[in-house]
């Protein structure tokens, strides 16, 4: 019997939206399976109580649990670091794997990567958040040397709600992103349903779309040597980047 893959994935605990699309990303993939544990997460904002609920202590509990189930990496399926900073993710990642001793990625470190390898130099920037904390993570992508000079952000800051936003809006989001023809754009949100729509998108608009909750998984796939052209059907970034 050949090996299972086993892909650990950090929750937020008002997150509807990332689990059924994780598991729909690797479904068709064989002996590939998703495994979930939560910490709390219910607010997005620059606020004092919603930082503290990326406090590294209560993400680490959590990777404990799943290195329990001793899976192949343990990835951070949130965002957070797009607005704290690349840093936050790089220094969590390290501390995942000194208490786990598994290997660790996150959705922003992924997709930074991922825009290095492609050359991106200007980005589209679609997410819910409030208009403070969109214009942080422009902030940062600028000091890395990325442009954003188009976004669209819904100004909410329940993280519960992000999942409530339909097909419908963050198709208009990313057509009016993509008039402003930025070398690529990202859907900032793993409890925003962007993934299954970015192949539609890349079809509508030429341009590729980076989706939060498929950054992730495209990289933990690669950390447990598995071969990500095997992903059908969730955008370019399964086909063209590895």
């Amino acid at each position: 019997m050949s090996k299972r893959i086993l892909l650990g994935m950090l929750t937020p605990s008002s997150n509807t939206s990332l689990e059924p699309l994780t598991s729909a990303i690797v479904s068709e993939l064989p002996g590939v399976s998703a495994h979930f544990s939560r910490f709390t997460v219910t607010e997005i904002s620059l606020e004092d109580r919603a930082l503290g609920q990326f406090d590294d202590t209560k993400v680490l509990e959590a990777a404990k649990l799943l290195a329990d189930a001793r899976v192949d990496v343990i990835g951070w399926s949130g965002t957070a670091a797009s607005w704290l900073g690349f840093d936050a993710d790089e220094k969590l990642c390290r501390r995942i794997t000194e208490a786990t001793g598994i290997p660790a990625t996150t959705s922003v470190l992924a997709l930074n990567e991922i825009l290095h390898k492609t050359g991106v130099e200007t980005l589209g920037l679609i997410s819910p958040y409030l208009k403070s904390v969109q214009d942080k993570i422009i902030e940062n992508y600028g000091r890395a040397g990325i442009r954003i000079p188009a976004e669209r952000h819904l100004g909410l800051h329940v993280n519960y709600s992000f999942a409530e936003v339909t097909e419908a809006q963050i198709l208009e989001m990313a057509g009016e992103v993509a008039a402003q023809r930025p070398d690529a754009m990202t859907v900032m949100c793993t409890n925003l349903k962007g993934a299954q729509l970015a192949a539609r998108i890349e079809e509508e608009t030429g341009i590729p779309l980076y989706d939060s909750v498929s950054t992730v998984v495209w990289k933990s796939l690669l950390m447990a040597g598995f071969d990500v052209r095997a992903v059908k059907g969730w955008g370019s970034l399964f086909q063209k980047v590895s």
